[in-house]
């Protein structure tokens, strides 16, 4: 310590220390008042992962667009995504009557739609696949 040097190598402890107390964390209870099992939380949470997201880009486009989609049309664009995905595509293009989304499979999220006025004369870039149904 010749030098003014402070050497900071070294840590004292006083007293005991201990390890983190076990908290105890709540299950999830299903509405019958049973416990919700793994399995159940696991299948929710595949479903969730394997659902179709739309972007707030999406969104705001099929507002704009006045584009409403049915529970059946929104399955037939989640079976396409999964054909694209079984392909290897990552970016989508999938018609489907006079509609088109633009959809990356890796992540199954509509990035934007285009009605049949839109579709006319129009380019589509960064795609490296497209699903017609």
């Amino acid at each position: 310590m010749d030098s003014g040097k402070v050497e900071y190598t070294r840590i004292i402890y006083s007293g005991k220390v201990s390890g983190i107390p076990y908290v105890h964390s709540p299950q999830k209870v299903d509405k019958t008042g049973g416990d919700v099992g793994f399995d159940e939380i696991l299948k929710e949470a595949i479903q969730k992962e394997q659902s179709l997201k739309f972007s707030k880009h999406a969104q705001t486009r099929m507002k704009q667009r006045n584009i409403w989609l049915s529970h059946a049309e929104i399955d037939k664009i989640s079976k396409a995504v999964e054909k694209a995905q079984e392909k290897g595509v990552r970016d989508s293009l999938v018609l489907m009557g006079n509609l088109a989304f633009i959809v990356n499979v890796p992540t199954r999220t509509v990035v934007t739609a285009v009605d049949g006025e839109s579709i006319k004369e129009n380019i589509f870039t960064n795609i490296d696949g497209a699903v017609v149904l």
